[in-house]
């Protein structure tokens, strides 16, 4: 299967063409990382690694979406992308884990072991989840969760090792590590769980409030 991964639930946005071939058991892949900034140049990172992996759009079969915690923005064009894609070629659609997707570069980048994922979630709290990375696989040890800052801080005095995106920001013994398309679109090979466009849903731990604005007030004549 030929995968689009986009993963732009952080300031490393990535897009990777994954897809079997090659050495037996080893995808092939290309991909294109930009960082830095605000702004998402999502079709220019697709173009970009479409034409390195020699491939058309119209070749592609799925799209594997990172799914966050993280950037409300990144996450939402990722999916909006993958949407569109779906109404205009009927793709298939994965859902995964920004989180999964971190331990699983971790691994990629020689990490063994008990690991805590900690992503920023603002108002001094953080996006925690544990697993366990090995040569052969990852583990989900502990589901993502809210943490503070103090709960982090003494699991890091323990020797807990904690990696993410800007993991060293708090916690100077941690590692940074991002989440990665090209890792994205390896997790999605030979994963069935497809979604719907209108079923895809960014991964948020807190509840959605809105405050309803107050009605106009009439002006006077």
């Amino acid at each position: 299967m030929k995968i689009l991964a986009l993963e732009f639930s952080t300031d490393q946005r990535s897009v990777a063409v994954v897809h079997g071939g090659g050495k037996p058991g080893l995808p092939e892949s290309s991909e294109v990382v930009e960082s830095g900034g605000r702004a998402t140049r999502a079709f220019g990172l697709i173009d970009e690694a479409l034409r390195q992996a020699q491939l058309e759009r119209e070749q592609i079969e799925c799209l594997a979406v990172g799914l966050g915690p993280g950037s409300y923005n990144g996450i939402r064009v990722a999916i909006a992308l993958a949407q569109g894609w779906q109404l205009a070629r009927d793709v298939k659609i994965l859902g995964v884990s920004s989180a999964e997707a971190i331990a699983a570069q971790a691994r990629e980048e020689g990490l063994s072991g008990p690991v805590t994922i900690v992503i920023d979630a603002q108002r001094g709290e953080f996006y925690r989840g544990g697993y366990e990375v090995t040569a052969g696989g990852l583990r989900e040890l502990q589901p993502l969760r809210l943490a503070s800052l103090a709960e982090l801080e003494a699991e890091a005095q323990a020797g807990g090792l904690l990696i993410g995106p800007e993991a060293t920001k708090w916690f100077p013994a941690a590692r940074v590590v991002f989440p990665r398309a090209a890792t994205l679109g390896r997790l999605a090979l030979g994963r069935t769980d497809f979604l719907p466009g209108e079923k895809v849903e960014p991964i948020y731990l807190r509840a959605t409030t809105f405050v309803k604005a107050p009605p106009p007030r009439p002006l006077p004549d």
